[in-house]
């Protein structure tokens, strides 16, 4: 198993969703968090100008059995990307274990 976390922008979470729901990713969970820009950049609001270092983006943490790792990061690649600065991250880690607390099964009959 495989832990999948993809940090992207929040205009593109539903569609993500959604066509992880279709490649049979059945649960998720999702985190508002802000994303540190480099080098930043300045914006003007009511003449007045502020530097802007963080951007609001969401993560999404994604355990999935190693088959479906390359189908998961296509679809997330294909729909969260912009092609521009901040379009996001995907980081994948090996999993050991998976546990439902519920009924105390292990691995991928937990998910």
């Amino acid at each position: 198993m495989k832990k999948i976390e993809a940090i992207i922008s929040p205009s593109r979470l539903h569609d993500v969703k959604d066509e992880l729901a279709m490649i049979g990713v059945t649960g998720a969970t999702v985190a508002e968090v802000h994303g540190v820009v480099r080098p930043g950049h300045v914006q003007l609001y009511r003449g007045a100008e502020y530097a802007i270092d963080t951007v609001p983006q969401v993560e999404l943490e994604i355990v999935v059995p190693d088959e479906l790792v390359s189908s998961v990061v296509a679809t997330i690649r294909g729909i969260a990307s912009a092609d521009r600065n901040g379009d996001g991250r995907i980081f994948i880690t090996p999993l050991e274990d998976v546990i439902r607390i519920r009924t105390g099964e292990h691995g991928l009959h937990a998910l």
